[in-house]
């Protein structure tokens, strides 16, 4: 299997279980958790972390040595706020009732 690929099963697997160990769910469009997902495994692969996909860096490495972004970053830790629609709680209308994943 290609490294890229053991990235997406790492990040699929961690993703799964953080969202059962914090209540919250995937979203009803497939394709957001996909696209999420994915760049989190691309940046676990190029920069060494999961740094969060959706937003804009200068410097990525820099973002990455300050672990403020990487997934889950320090808003979903504190506040359960995901900004990439990842992980998402019951209350919001884009959460779907799944935390397991088919990629």
């Amino acid at each position: 299997m290609s490294s890229f690929l053991n990235c997406v099963d790492s990040i699929k697997q961690f993703a799964e279980n953080y969202a059962k160990a914090t209540g919250t769910f995937f979203c009803v469009d497939f394709e957001v958790t996909e696209s999420v997902i994915l760049g989190l495994a691309k940046n676990k692969e190029n920069l060494g972390a999961p740094l969060c996909p959706c937003r804009y860096y200068e410097n990525k490495t820099d973002e990455v040595s300050l672990a403020f972004w990487n997934c889950p970053c320090v808003p979903m830790r504190e506040r359960k706020e995901c900004h990439c629609m990842l992980f998402i709680k019951p209350s919001n209308d884009f959460a779907s009732s799944n935390q397991s994943l088919n990629i």
